[in-house]
């Protein structure tokens, strides 16, 4: 008989991704580092694209920034998805697929605590922050007046001064974009909801780099970390699962050590063949 192993208490999850949040946040502030540092550690990535051919993010911004069309529903999905998709596939999973809930969450716990370690070792400053000779816009100050955001990375206007600018490598929202479309295309069962869990890391791959925001290589470093997440998540204690009613998990096995499949009869449960048949099978 399948059991459905149902999650912890919604508040407690609740409590507990809430503290998950807030140490994502505030260690994103903590792992300010130096100015100068981040604006070398950002060239050298820039460098190192140019000189492997996978400089992406140039052309991919210039072509967000000729075309508002493109660029600003850019800058809302970039300004936005990261922080109402996640949470909603967490829900999903959840209410409609609870087996594989904790898996989950402690697969996004463990890769965002990776990052958290990235953002501290590596402050990186984005494209849009270099100088300008180095040929990027920021799509999210250009196009500031169609949003919430000013001119500070996807923050509200005034509240700046509460984000890290330079909390670049790895990507997150690739990260956290590529963990929701691997779950949506594994547990999905409808076409729709897995052709959204398929193209959902792509566009944010794109938009990210079209803004400006990061280069190829933290998306490359974005997915990476949720890899060693899995990984990490993996080796962590699983919970016993849950007894099913009326199943006793001491009572020894059938049959020497043979289990019975689903609807088989024990011998002693089955019906006495009557006289016709029991002369029939001699």
């Amino acid at each position: 008989m399948t059991h459905r192993q149902k999650p912890t208490r919604w508040w407690a999850e609740l409590l507990l991704l809430g503290l998950l949040y807030g140490a994502y946040t505030g260690g994103r502030l903590l792992a300010r580092g130096d100015v100068h540092l981040a604006v070398d550690h950002g060239l050298a990535l820039l460098r190192a694209e140019e000189l492997l051919g996978i400089d992406f993010e140039r052309p991919l911004n210039r072509l967000f920034t000729r075309h508002g069309p493109l660029g600003v529903p850019a800058d809302f999905v970039y300004a936005s998805l990261h922080y109402l998709v996640t949470p909603a596939v967490l829900v999903w999973l959840y209410l409609r697929r609870p087996d594989h809930y904790r898996a989950a969450r402690s697969w996004l716990a463990a890769s965002t605590l990776l990052g958290l370690v990235g953002f501290s070792l590596m402050p990186t400053c984005p494209p849009r922050l270099l100088d300008g000779a180095y040929g990027f816009t920021d799509t999210m100050a250009r196009y500031s007046g169609y949003g919430w955001w000013g001119a500070e990375a996807s923050a509200p206007r005034g509240m700046g001064g509460l984000t890290n600018q330079y909390a670049a490598m790895p990507s997150l929202h690739v990260g956290w974009a590529l963990w929701c479309g691997i779950l949506l295309w594994q547990h999905g069962r409808r076409p729709l909801v897995r052709a959204v869990g398929a193209a959902y890391p792509l566009l944010t791959a794109l938009v990210v780099m079209g803004t400006a925001n990061h280069y190829f290589l933290d998306a490359a470093a974005g997915a990476a970390v949720m890899g060693a997440g899995y990984l990490a998540a993996g080796a962590l204690p699983r919970p016993a699962p849950a007894r099913t009613a009326g199943f006793d998990s001491t009572a020894p096995a059938v049959s020497g050590g043979w289990d019975t499949s689903a609807r088989e009869l024990l011998p002693s449960q089955r019906p006495a063949p009557d006289d016709d048949t029991a002369a029939a099978a001699r």
